[in-house]
């Protein structure tokens, strides 16, 4: 069965990476919310790739995966869904509400390139 062409991507280059205790698809250009990160509006961090899809060509040998980075710059801190939560107790008068919101970090992937040539997608 063939792929429509408006179903393929711009770039056949995609990654899996760590961002806390998760795991996300990355592209080149993709936004990703991710846990806290430290750092400054603006900065760079590099991700850990755990998996990387190079035109198909699938790379999950960690000495495979040392030669490729994946680079994203900080866009800056959002909240995440309000979470409501009431506790109570029956016959007894307790009633109490809670409130949480996690805060998160988001970014954009700037480049999946190979670490020694620089070659590799990357951002125009």
């Amino acid at each position: 069965m063939a792929v429509p062409p408006e179903a393929e991507s711009e770039f056949s280059v995609y990654a899996i990476v760590r961002c806390g205790g998760r795991q996300e698809k990355a592209a080149v250009d993709d936004v990703l919310t991710v846990d806290t990160l430290a750092g400054e509006v603006g900065s760079s961090v590099t991700l850990p790739a755990l998996l990387v899809v190079d035109d198909g060509q699938v790379i999950s040998k960690p000495a495979d995966l040392g030669r490729y980075q994946v680079t994203a710059e900080i866009l800056g801190p959002v909240a995440g869904p309000k979470i409501n939560m009431i506790h109570y107790r029956n016959k007894t008068g307790y009633r109490r509400r809670l409130g949480h919101r996690q805060h998160y970090t988001q970014v954009k992937i700037t480049g999946i390139s190979t670490a020694k040539s620089g070659a590799g997608k990357t951002r125009d």
